[in-house]
């Protein structure tokens, strides 16, 4: 290549186009001195010189550097400065061979050098991520900073805590109760329930127990668990459920420091402290010892000493290992733990089956930890075989009676609702609050007197064990214009029997059930036959209570569509009416209000079907039933009771009817007060709901009304009053009810037959087939005799109010209408059966007939009759709503028993939320 095509090399100091310039000024003399030449003191940053200018005059000195000359000073940055110190720069626009020298005109450029910083950070000198990157000697200064502050903060917190003293932890207060009247009830659950003991009296065996349950290392340990403190907190800082303290001193420390509970980080590094505090200073016989009086046994127990009385009724030092064992499993939480169940904290997991089953294991593996840490022998475990007797858990005499049951409807109201009372458990049980209830104290002892009236008079355990041994009772008045609980009977009594009878039992409700049947077909109408499903369910027909339904026995049920319903076996269902009784045969023509007043279950499992028992269940629930005590709605017997609501449910929800639709829940506390004011008030959250117009409520009432009248609830009937309500009788008659209501009060009261012992988790329910000398009790019988009784006397002195009159509602619906008369027939009006009979004797509701021998037996499914080729209930004992397999005749044909562990149709356990108030 030639030379004159060869490109020179570029200076150092400069671009292409500087070098050019540099080079031109040089040789030809075209141009002036590149900046810098002159020395002049214009030479600065803004100002250039240029020499001769395109027509040889002498340019005016300019200062050597413009904008852009600066920018790009600015970016080289340190790499300017260093090809200044190497003498390998040039002026920004001179050539390297400019007059000045390469060297003076970068200087110039690059300017002076930058101030150093304290942190040098981001660091100068870096490039990309080497700038961010922090220099060893930075991260190990922070390093000792953070050590260095932690340590500063520990050691404040640790001169600033004190030990806490266990006397003053043994303060807590008393909860007083009040009457709906304002008169004391009962006061309970602080200091009385406590009692000091030293370390001398703490058997040995209650500090293995508790060592090898909890904290191991108790003896030889700093008193704090690093990890467990950081698991704790790092749980609480992202949001999760609060821990408490890992060792016996951190749980001693959190059970002795009551002023406050707030589970928050700040008391946890307090309480940290504190237990280093503790662990240094504080010797361990008194720490266990202080551990041991201060924490929380369950009912109402603070302390060994008291837990020892409320459980086994000895003292403290004369608790055997098993009995020490039973206690240290207990500390792991009393609501979960103390066999006699906490239903009215938590009905569906600490029920008595379910607390016994993790007591005892619990209790069976502490003892094997103790063979383990070598605090007993082999030979001694080998002794322990038998788990403890532990007694009943109200020996606190005040609470006999029915006020432990109204005691513990009223904690479990504030417990389940604290979101909108602000009252947790473990604030309740350090005590100091006045709780309002809504108990009427004469209403409470009017119900337990007719329902001890009855029972002396009819029931003998003595003379008739196998009959009217392990009868039981249950009972809950409500306020219909405000929810509010005015009675219970909960049993005999709360120091005795302490399953609470008007909140959780298990006992189906039988055809009271009806009622929310009848509602649901006024308020969303049967479905068209005639149309497709989704159709259907737009398109109904709201019916009257004089709409048209079969009362024939072993009546085969139909799907809406006409189609016959089958069971998953394939096998129909042939609905039987109480006592085998058909109604008004030949045509067993029947309207809604008569079936009602006769208890027909064929004319109600069918308009149920009609309806869609979907519909049925949430007429239940919009009445106030909670869903978690319904049956399944899958089999048609739904309709008729397989479900088992509480008595306090079933009396809220018979109130929305008495108050014209409206739906208040049940509450039992009005108002809650402590030191500071009010912290709860009802009147703040009661919101009554329209769940059905008043039109529908009214016309169910009416309904209700001639049940009473002259049906099966005459027994019901009140001296001047008006009344509506319904009887119920369930299969196997292991259970009866009468619910029903006033203007101003709606009762249930319910009756039914079950082992005492409530640890036995194989408890069934009984049959009353001779009970109280009576073949089979109905809900028209001792149900019916309590309420009247109690209503007289819970109702006097208040005037006598009057339903309010129902208007015209809802198309007769005829299920099978009759063919048209030929119209040669003269007397075809005289042919026409009624659809309502004269009332008669016999419009009570029957008793069954001695045997079913000469008929289809009620569950023989191979015997055929022309209704259908199977009899209602194919499906034994299962849990979705079948039959039993009882042989006895029965007014619901197609229920289950309802066992009491959960077993049969639906049917909940006593230890399940039922329907109670707290849910």
């Amino acid at each position: 290549m030639s030379e004159h095509r060869r490109k020179p090399p570029q200076p150092q100091g400069g671009g292409r186009a500087e070098g050019r310039r540099g080079q031109s000024g040089s040789s030809s003399g075209r141009r002036a001195a590149p900046r810098g030449a002159t020395e002049s003191p214009s030479d600065s940053y803004g100002s250039g010189s240029y020499g001769l200018g395109p027509y040889g005059a002498e340019d005016e000195e300019r200062q050597s550097g413009g904008r852009a000359d600066a920018r790009r000073a600015a970016q080289r940055g340190t790499g300017g400065r260093r090809r200044v110190a190497e003498g390998a720069g040039s002026g920004r626009r001179g050539g390297p061979n400019g007059p000045n020298g390469p060297g003076r005109g970068r200087g110039r450029a690059a300017g002076p050098p930058p101030k150093k910083r304290f942190i040098d950070y981001p660091r100068a000198g870096k490039y990309g991520a080497a700038r961010w990157m922090p220099s060893w000697r930075q991260v190990t200064g922070l390093f000792i900073g953070f050590v260095g502050s932690l340590v500063a903060v520990a050691g404040i917190g640790y001169a600033l805590v004190g030990v806490p003293d266990v006397a003053k932890a043994a303060n807590a207060q008393n909860n007083v109760y009040y009457w709906a009247d304002g008169s004391q009830m009962v006061a309970t659950g602080g200091e009385t329930n406590r009692q000091i003991i030293g370390y001398e009296q703490i058997p040995p065996s209650m500090r293995y127990a508790v060592m090898s349950a909890e904290n191991k290392t108790f003896e030889t340990d700093s008193g704090v668990d690093p990890m467990g403190i950081a698991r704790a907190l790092f749980n609480m800082a992202k949001g999760g459920q609060t821990q408490g303290g890992s060792t016996i001193t951190q749980q001693y420390v959190k059970n002795a420091r009551l002023g406050d509970q707030s589970q928050t980080l700040t008391r946890k590094f307090k309480e940290l402290f504190i237990s280093i505090k503790v662990g240094t200073n504080v010797d361990k016989k008194e720490i266990m010892a202080g551990y041991l009086n201060t924490a929380y046994y369950g009912r109402d127990s603070y302390g060994m000493q008291a837990a020892a009385r409320a459980y086994f009724n000895k003292d403290a030092k004369d608790l055997n290992p098993s009995e020490c064992a039973f206690l240290a499993a207990v500390l792991k939480g009393a609501t979960y733990y103390d066999p006699a169940g906490n239903v009215a904290v938590d009905p569906a997991n600490a029920t008595p089956q379910k607390n016994t089953k993790r007591a005892v294991e619990r209790w069976r593996w502490i003892l094997d930890e103790e063979v383990k840490d070598r605090r007993m022998t082999q030979a001694e475990r080998d002794t322990i075989t038998a788990f403890p007797k532990i007694q009943n858990p109200r020996s606190n005499t005040a609470l006999s009676g029915q006020i432990g049951y109204l005691v513990d409807l009223a904690k479990g109201y504030l417990i389940n609702n604290t979101d909108k009372t602000g009252i947790t458990a473990d604030a309740l049980q350090r005590g100091g609050y006045s709780i309002y209830t809504t108990f009427d104290k004469k209403k409470v002892a009017a119900l337990e007197k007719s329902v001890k009236n009855v029972e002396r008079a009819n029931i003998k355990p003595d003379e008739r064990p196998k009959t009217d041994k392990f009868v039981q009772f249950g009972g809950a008045s409500v306020d219909p214009t405000t929810g509010a609980i005015k009675a219970v009977y909960g049993g005999e009594d709360a120091t005795k029997h302490f399953t609470n009878n008007a909140d959780t039992t298990g006992a189906q409700v039988g055809s009271t059930f009806k009622t929310f049947v009848l509602a649901a077909a006024m308020k969303w109408g049967v479905r068209n036959p005639d149309l497709g499903p989704e159709q259907a369910q737009d398109e109904r027909t709201q019916v009257s209570p004089e709409s048209i339904y079969s009362g024939k026995n072993k009546l085969k049920i139909k799907n809406y569509d006409n189609t016959v319903w089958k069971d998953k076996d394939d096998k129909e269902w042939l609905q039987r009416n109480d006592g085998d009784e058909s109604y008004n045969a030949p045509s067993f023509r029947i309207d809604l209000r008569e079936a009602m007043r006769v208890s027909s279950n064929s004319a109600y499992v069918q308009l149920g079907m009609d309806v869609g028992l979907d519909k049925v269940r949430e007429s239940a629930t919009d009445a106030g039933i909670l869903d978690s005590s319904l049956a399944s709605a899958d089999f048609p017997s739904f309709s008729i009771g397989t479900s088992s609501p509480s008595a306090i449910r079933m009396a809220g929800a018979y109130a929305t009817f008495a108050a014209s639709g409206k739906q208040n829940t049940p509450y039992s506390v009005e108002k809650v007060t402590d030191k500071t004011g009010t912290t709860f008030d009802h009147a703040r959250i009661a919101k009554p709901k329209r769940m059905f117009t008043a039109q529908v409520a009214d016309n169910v009432t009416d309904v209700l009304k001639t049940v009473v009248d002259k049906g099966t609830g005459t027994a019901a009937q009140l001296t001047g009053r008006d009344v509506a309500g319904k009887t119920g009788t369930t299969d196997g008659n292991k259970s009866a009810w009468f619910v029903g209501y006033t203007p101003q009060l709606s009762t249930a009261i319910s009756m039914f037959r079950m082992d005492d012992d409530e640890t036995n988790k194989n408890r069934e329910f009984l049959e009353m087939y001779g009970t109280g000398g009576q073949e089979k009790i109905h809900g028209a019988s001792f149900p019916a005799e309590i309420w009247h009784d109690y209503m007289e006397q819970a109702l006097q002195g208040e005037p006598a109010k009057a339903f309010p009159p129902p208007e015209p509602f809802g198309e007769v619906v005829d299920e099978d209408p009759l063919p048209s008369p030929t119209p040669s027939v003269t007397e075809s009006e005289e042919a026409t059966p009624t659809p309502s009979p004269t009332p008669t004797e016999t419009e009570v509701e029957p008793s069954p007939s001695p045997s079913p021998s000469d008929t289809c037996g009620p569950f023989n499914v191979n015997c055929q009759d022309p209704g259908g080729t199977a009899t209602g209930g194919a499906d034994a004992g299962t849990t979705d709503g079948g039959v039993t397999s009882s042989p006895s005749p029965t007014e619901s044909g197609g229920q289950s028993n309802g066992s009491a562990n959960g077993n049969g149709g639906g049917g909940g356990g006593p230890g399940t939320d039922n329907g109670g108030i707290f849910g």
